[in-house]
């Protein structure tokens, strides 16, 4: 089964990069600023979904924001993991199997601020929605 790249041409041509050139081109996005591409089976389709997502290393896992901007609603991403949360990530040339998990409480303050850090328009975005963007653990397996 073929995968599904990202519908937004941008992040379409980005991940097509990454995967031609083993993230050689595409892991750091900015300067300063890297992203993993994320694999996740659609929750109503059950075909493998890929994004590019930027990320922060956390102990022996990864970050990412569902901040899809701050629109209303989570990223498909970020509901497609809720549906099953096991998912296929590269980071660079590595790829790997992980497990997702929304942090929650002291662990999602800090590595929100963390996050921020690397990017900081998401604390713009949280300030467009009411609801209270994810910060997502990806916990290898």
């Amino acid at each position: 089964m073929s995968v599904v790249d990202s519908p937004v041409g941008w992040v379409n041509e980005h991940i097509r990069q990454y995967v031609e050139t083993d993230g050689a081109q595409g892991h750091e996005w900015r300067p300063g600023v890297y992203t993993l591409l994320l694999t996740v089976k659609g929750r109503r389709s059950g075909e493998p979904r890929r994004t590019a997502l930027i990320y922060q290393p956390y102990e022996d896992s990864y970050v990412v924001v569902a901040s899809h901007g701050g629109a209303p609603r989570d990223p498909a991403w970020y509901r497609n993991l809720q549906d099953d949360p096991t998912a296929e990530v590269q980071v660079g040339a590595e790829r790997f199997r992980a497990t997702a998990r929304t942090a929650t409480g002291a662990e999602r303050a800090r590595l929100w601020d963390l996050m921020n850090e690397v990017w900081p328009d998401y604390a713009d975005y949280q300030t467009k929605t009411d609801r209270e963007i994810p910060v997502v653990v990806l916990d290898r397996t």
